[in-house]
C-alpha cells in the first residue's frame, strides 16, 4: 500500500520552531522511525511551503492514501480542500499541536469535512495515529 506523508507551509522547520509545541526533532528524523514502524507501508514524504505544490500530490494518482499536516493552510485553503473532494484517495488530516486549544483562527479547518478522518494534539505520534489506520 503506497502512502504519502504530506506536509505544508512551515512543517520544514520541525526540530528549530517553537519546540515547546512541536517538539525538537526534525520530520526527517522522525520519518526514519515511522517507515521501520510501518514495514508493510510504501511510504513516501513530501513538504512543502507552495500550496499548489501540495495540491499536486493529493491529485497524484500514485496513491492507496495521504496522511496530510496542511500546516497554516489548514484554516484557509479551499483550493486543498476542493483537491482532496475531487480525488477517491482517503486523506488523514492530523497536526501535531491541539488546534482546539491554540489561537481562535487556528479552530477551524476548512478541510476536516472532507477527510476521512483527524488526529490532532498527540505531538509527532499523530503521524503513527494516522497510519493505522492504513494497516
Amino acid at each position: 500500500m503506497r502512502i504519502l506523508v504530506l506536509n505544508g507551509p512551515n512543517l520544514n522547520l520541525l526540530g528549530k520552531r517553537e519546540p515547546e509545541i512541536y517538539g525538537s526533532k526534525t520530520f526527517e528524523e522522525y520519518f526514519v522511525e515511522l517507515k521501520s514502524g510501518f514495514p508493510t507501508l510504501d511510504l513516501h514524504y513530501f513538504q512543502s511551503n507552495i500550496e499548489g505544490e501540495l495540491i499536486d500530490r493529493i491529485q497524484d494518482k500514485n496513491w492507496d492514501g495521504i496522511v496530510l499536516n496542511a500546516g497554516g493552510y489548514t484554516h484557509t485553503s479551499v483550493s486543498i480542500r476542493d483537491a482532496i473532494s475531487s480525488v477517491p484517495t482517503p486523506v488523514i488530516e492530523v497536526h501535531i499541536s491541539n488546534i482546539a486549544k491554540r489561537e481562535t483562527f487556528r479552530h477551524e479547518s476548512l478541510i476536516t469535512p472532507v477527510v476521512r478522518g483527524c488526529v490532532f494534539g498527540f505531538g509527532l505520534k499523530a503521524y503513527q495515529l494516522a497510519l493505522n489506520y492504513f494497516v
